[in-house]
């Protein structure tokens, strides 16, 4: 059974959140959506806070990192900050480099989202106003957190009354040791037999790699720093990870496990692709919990969506929301200890 309480409300709207059962213990606040803490078990049954986050929810407004977020109208990037749609060009924020990012200025990650408590979990929703950061259409939004023994689910669905663009993912940073170490000593597996290829601004381009042989096969576990500073192109033209996995399977694409801690945590999606970004510019950013600053590679974001910019790559691009259309996504994170 699953307990959802509101912990704290402030004049402002933003209001934090509680979900508890016996496994798990998670935080979050209808601002973005942000999951603020997650609180999983280890080998000894200990529980610890898994995910990175902020000391001070405000300072997500300050900080590039969308730490727990739920980002969009279009998760990653586009490329040049503009597509063309139905024959009309539209002009989106330049907010990284020369291309669009996680929505533009004032993504979802920064709307105070209405919200309902339901059995199990919290419903989140908001809209988005016609050419609101260059998008078209009203889009509405409704991110559903549920929590059914140890696992987490969120759910999403959207609608637009224009043909319009739609890509959401959650941007959460995880580190199953608790934040005792980095990441590098996590194992990571992916079921995926390519990736997307990225630029030097990290914007796909459309080129797709064969993992075999290369530092990004995951087929297998391997620890993340095991290759992460291998000479390879496309490890240094994003300082690291930052490249979307093409999964393959209806499920349990995924899986990162901590050796010391037991933890491991399996990801499951609807969605095609899995941005794994290894915290590779999180130095110098707003300071976390406990009021230090995060470094590089204190966790590693798992960002299930459609493939980046694939307005600009796909033939017919998964990323095109029609009007009457219904965007529908699942993506599960199961939290189990190895009692090894």
């Amino acid at each position: 059974m699953t307990a959802v309480n509101v912990i704290e409300e402030r004049e402002n709207g933003i209001t934090f959140f509680e979900m508890k059962n016996d496994e798990l213990q998670i935080r979050v606040t209808n601002l973005g959506c942000h999951i603020l803490s997650i609180f999983a078990k280890d080998r000894d049954g200990k529980q610890e806070d898994v995910v990175l986050g902020f000391e001070e929810i405000e300072d997500c407004k300050e900080d590039g990192t969308y730490m727990g977020a739920i980002v969009g109208r279009v998760a990653n990037r586009i490329k040049g900050a503009s597509f063309e749609l139905n024959g009309k060009t539209y002009k989106l924020a330049v907010n990284n480099g020369p291309n669009h990012l996680h929505g533009g200025e004032i993504g979802f990650d920064q709307k105070i989202f209405c919200y309902e408590i339901i059995e199990n979990g919290i419903l989140f929703s908001c809209i988005s106003p016609d050419m609101e950061e260059g998008y078209p259409g009203t889009l509405e939004l409704k991110v559903k957190y549920l929590l059914t023994g140890n696992n987490l689910t969120m759910e999403y669905e959207a609608w637009s009354d224009e043909d319009t663009l739609c890509n959401i993912t959650n941007h959460s940073y995880f580190n199953l040791s608790a934040g005792k170490e980095k990441i590098y000593d996590h194992y990571l597996k992916i079921n995926a037999d390519k990736i997307a290829c990225v630029d030097e601004n990290c914007c796909t381009t459309g080129e797709f790699m064969d993992v075999k042989d290369t530092p990004f096969d995951f087929h297998d576990y391997h620890k993340i720093g095991e290759r992460i500073n291998d000479d390879c192109e496309q490890l240094k033209l994003a300082s690291g990870y930052d490249h979307s996995f093409m999964v393959k399977g209806d499920e349990n694409q995924l899986s990162l496990y901590d050796e010391k801690s037991g933890r491991k945590l399996t990801v499951s999606t609807t969605l095609p692709a899995v941005q794994i970004y290894t915290g590779n510019f999180l130095d110098e950013g707003c300071n976390g919990k406990q009021g230090k600053p995060y470094e590089n590679r204190d966790g590693v974001a798992i960002e299930p969506q459609f493939l980046p910019d694939s307005i600009h790559i796909e033939k017919e691009p998964k990323v095109i929301l029609r009007k009457g259309e219904i965007y529908k996504a699942t993506t599960k994170y199961i939290f189990q200890v190895d009692e090894q």
